[in-house]
């Protein structure tokens, strides 16, 4: 009953700010912000409609799908491997560490550049782009994830014969996992940024280049169109992410959000019931 309410209560909020949205836009609301140039509610619901029916549309979908889930997996794994090497062998972070804490800060829409000039082709520029704005979120999260595992885990495979491969499969990467799996969440919204700012610069197709072109032509509706199929298609693969790390982590305790129980009230004991025992142990001690 209680998932029930929750999904109507999600249901509530997406149409009061649907219907706020209506209201500003359609009596034309200029307080502070301006809404007097913002399409309707209903203008960018015919806006998706017609785009919907044509073929364009579904080719930017495909095309931005294809980038971001080629970019994510290949930063998935690199994440994974570069970060458990770092956390594990004292050489890979002699090695790599300098070099990674010097790349982390940029941020990967600022190797468009780099990209245009690397790669033969744009599209695979953008999936560059794409898989370094996951790899460092996934990369860092596995290193600390890595690094805060228990020896005690390690020490008993050790004790029973295991190698330095089984305690990787069995030890590390398992008790790493829930840490891993939060790098993966924010890497896949990171690279959702990053791909449709690629497509604007750089790119030919997908749904942040249509969307770019659309504000050029001063097509509001279909800039806001663009905008909610963005607003989709990372919740869609946020989500995905989400139910295969608990798939992969149903060993792991699950908390339910419900309200603790109040602790039952202990009544005070009764003075008269104190006094005697304080009396004897008054008396004992005299004696």
């Amino acid at each position: 009953m209680s998932g029930r309410w929750s999904l109507v209560r999600r249901a509530l909020s997406l149409v009061a700010a649907l219907g706020l949205w209506q209201a500003l836009t359609s009596y034309d609301i200029n307080l502070w912000l301006r809404f007097e140039q913002f399409p309707t509610v209903t203008e960018v619901a015919r806006a998706f409609a017609d785009r919907v029916s044509g073929d364009a549309y579904w080719q930017d979908l495909t095309d931005s799908l294809t980038r971001i889930v080629t970019g994510f997996a290949l930063a998935a794994v690199l994440g994974v491997a570069v970060g458990t090497a770092v956390a594990r062998s004292r050489i890979a972070a002699d090695l790599l560490g300098p070099v990674l804490e010097v790349l982390r800060p940029v941020p990967a829409i600022a190797l468009v550049p780099v990209a245009i000039l690397l790669f033969p082709s744009n599209e695979q520029g953008i999936v560059f782009i794409t898989c370094t704005a996951a790899f460092f979120p996934v990369m860092v999260s596995t290193r600390h994830a890595v690094r805060a595992l228990t020896p005690v885990w390690e020490e008993a495979v050790l004790t029973m014969g295991g190698g330095r491969r089984r305690v990787l499969w069995s030890v590390v990467l398992p008790g790493a996992l829930p840490g891993i799996l939060g790098g993966l969440s924010v890497g896949i919204g990171v690279s959702w940024i990053c791909v449709i700012s690629a497509e604007m610069i750089s790119g030919e197709y997908g749904v942040g280049y249509r969307t770019w072109q659309d504000y050029t032509v001063v097509d509001y509706p279909g800039v806001f169109v663009g905008m909610a199929t963005i607003g989709l298609l990372g919740w869609l693969t946020s989500t995905a992410v989400e139910l295969l790390g608990r798939r992969l982590t149903r060993w792991l305790p699950r908390t339910e959000s419900r309200p603790a129980a109040l602790p039952a009230r202990r009544r005070p004991a009764p003075a008269a019931a104190a006094a005697p025992t304080v009396r004897t142990a008054q008396e004992r001690v005299r004696s």
